[in-house]
């Protein structure tokens, strides 16, 4: 069997046409975006990003080596940096076009180790001395100093997600000073300090960028640390230690993932994993940090899945120099693009199903890959136990519940606050993790329900443990999957099982549910009066209880049930008289047509029937049979 490889290159690599005469290339984390630097008389600059549509090329003027090259949100605002101690920006808005303005750093002798845009139009130079926010003016030609913070700076990290800057300072270059950014304001976080491992002394240990990852994981902000350990300790081993940042309160260590070998690595988060490259093996390991090993200790990881390489990929080559039949070239992956999951074929490197279903439910893209775990849990060679079973619904439906829930709350906040005046409320989003009762019985249960070579049994313990999941958590049951289940049941004639099933409401009323019970009449008789008992309990449901008595002829047993439940003030006569004639019993049509002309004198007087209820033919016909003295006549006081 083949490597399944779970990892691959989700965009094409960018390429450049004539790449030997590229002096420089730059990558822009924020922007995703890589810069071609070409000099020699004007600087000339072609800028790419994963989609090509959005490529950028120009010229500017040569004013000296590029040293960093980015632009701002938008690509509204070209810096460049040539110098230790200043920055050129380049207007490239529509209405300020190639404007041009350069800002030296305020502090004295200090050297600028690099700059991040937090906005359009909002920068930050990191020094050697501390940090300064700015604001840029594009009409104006200048810079506008909004903050500044000295402190004393190894060197420095960005996560453009959060807009949070990572300082590294003192001399080892573990305490690290967080600063967040938003709209105009620098805000000083809590500083931390990074566990260095112990070292046999003389010798000393500094933290460096190469140890540090900055990145966001389930919506926090983690600062991951490359710990290697000492060879003479007991587990040389190295690992990865995860720092939980948040926007207010101090940074915790939260994670430790233990990587079980040493060597060099670099880190990536994938789809809320963090992902782990081992140079010398080329192989990648994944974490889940919401998922644990139960016997490990709390918050210590092991790998998700066995290391495996990223899959191989071939670029095709493309300009002059590319020849139609010249094959593609292999890419050396450990220089990675963009990484994506490949997420079935951790199917089968997951033997533990619940474990599957909570790493699978975490992950984008999931939802067909979900049903194909189940179908394959209950179709194929691979059939679990009714255990394993009821774990995965009970999984699938509590992530279910929650978004039903996260529904209802923001249908009764937005029907209970008026919109005017008060904050847009946020839909939920409908996660492909949500797997509904129509997924499942669409994909899985309906297919799953018509095996030939499955037991009967199994299936009917499947459909009611799905359905006793639902109720579990109080998720309404849709009447297509007691139907799924009835139907079973009368194939292999176990009405007893039905029976108990409608007797202890193990199968919840319904009026489809009580429609499917009357056309089982035929095959099993107690299924009509099963059929009447439900649609009595549910006392809404009183036009089909009669609708059914009159179509078995059972005319009086009708009007006795629309009598006990205080309708019959404003039953159709015409209804009841119709089903009357048709059983050709004129005593029970006189019963009938005596009964309506009481109702009518009593409610207006007379026995005669109104024209709007056409019940003229009735009328003749009573005539016909029993003479014009039988009708009732009006009572004169």
């Amino acid at each position: 069997m083949s490597e399944e490889h779970y990892l691959e290159l989700c965009e094409n690599p960018v390429q450049f046409e004539n790449a030997s005469s590229v002096n420089n290339v730059f990558f822009d984390e924020a922007n995703k975006q890589v810069f071609a630097v070409r000099s020699g008389g004007a600087t000339g600059v072609v800028v790419k990003g994963p989609d090509d549509k959005n490529s950028v090329a120009f010229r500017m003027d040569d004013k000296g080596e590029v040293k960093c090259i980015k632009f701002s949100i938008g690509n509204k605002i070209l810096a460049v940096q040539r110098t230790p101690k200043s920055v050129d920006f380049i207007s490239f808005i529509p209405d300020y076009p190639h404007l041009e303005c350069s800002q030296e750093c305020k502090m004295k002798n200090a050297s600028i180790l690099g700059f991040c845009w937090t906005n359009w139009n909002e920068i930050v130079f990191i020094t050697d001395q501390g940090i300064e926010f700015y604001q840029v003016l594009p009409d104006k030609r200048s810079l506008k100093l909004l903050k500044s913070q000295s402190v004393n700076v190894n060197w420095y990290m960005y996560c453009p997600e959060t807009a949070v800057i990572l300082l590294s300072t003192t001399a080892q270059g573990n305490v690290l000073q967080p600063f967040a950014f938003k709209s105009g304001t620098m805000s000083k976080m809590p500083k931390f300090e990074i566990e260095l491992p112990v070292v046999p002394k003389p010798a000393k240990l500094n933290l460096t960028e190469r140890d540090i990852a900055v990145a966001t994981i389930y919506g926090q902000l983690y600062v991951m640390y490359l710990k290697h350990h000492s060879r003479t300790t007991d587990s040389p081993c190295a690992e990865v230690v995860l720092y939980q940042l948040p926007r207010e309160g101090s940074c915790k260590k939260t994670n430790v993932l233990k990587l079980n070998t040493t060597g060099k690595f670099a880190l990536n988060v994938v789809d809320n994993l963090v992902v782990v490259h081992h140079q010398s093996s080329q192989t990648s390991i994944i974490f889940d940090i919401k998922l644990r090993e139960p016997d490990c200790a709390l918050n210590v990881h092991q790998p998700v899945l066995p290391g495996r390489s990223i899959h191989p990929y071939r670029i095709p080559l493309t300009g002059l120099a590319a020849v139609p039949t010249q094959p593609p070239v292999p890419c050396e992956l450990w220089y990675l693009w963009y990484l994506q999951m490949k997420l079935p074929p951790t199917v089968n490197l997951l033997q533990d199903k619940g474990k599957l279903m909570d790493f699978l439910l975490r992950r984008r893209d999931c939802k067909m890959v979900i049903l194909s775990v189940c179908a394959q849990m209950l179709n194929g060679g691979d059939k679990g136990g009714l255990p394993v079973v009821a774990t995965v619904f009970d999984k699938l439906n509590q992530v279910y519940k929650e978004y039903l829930e996260a529904e209802q709350t923001y249908t009764v906040a937005t029907e209970s606050v008026p919109s005017r005046g008060s904050a847009a409320r946020e839909r939920p989003v409908r996660r492909q993790a949500v797997i509904d009762q129509s997924d499942m019985y669409t994909h899985v249960l309906s297919s799953f329900s018509e095996k030939k070579d499955t037991s009967h049994k199994f299936i009917i313990a499947v459909l009611m443990e799905y359905i006793r999941s639902l109720n579990q958590v109080q998720i309404t049951v849709q009447h297509y999957l007691y139907e799924l289940v009835i139907k079973m049941l009368v194939q292999h004639n176990l009405f007893y099982m039905l029976h108990q099933f409608l007797q202890y409401h193990v199968l919840s009323d319904s009026k489809p549910l009580a429609c499917l019970l009357l056309s089982l009449e035929s095959t099993y008789p107690p299924a009509h009066q099963l059929s009447l008992d439900m649609l009595k309990r549910l006392s809404t449901a009183n036009d089909e209880i009669v609708e059914v008595l009159l179509s078995r002829q059972q005319v009086l047993g009708a009007l006795r049930f629309i009598r006990s439940v205080g309708g019959h003030g404003n039953i159709s006569a015409r209804k009841f008289l119709d089903a009357a004639r048709q059983t050709a019993d004129q005593m029970l049509f006189y019963t009938i047509f005596r009964f309506f002309e009481q109702r009518n004198l009593r409610l207006r007087g007379n026995p005669s029937f109104n024209p709007g209820e056409h019940c003229e033919e009735h009328v003749v016909y009573f005539k016909q049979v029993f003479g014009e003295q039988a009708l009732m006549k009006q009572v004169t006081v």
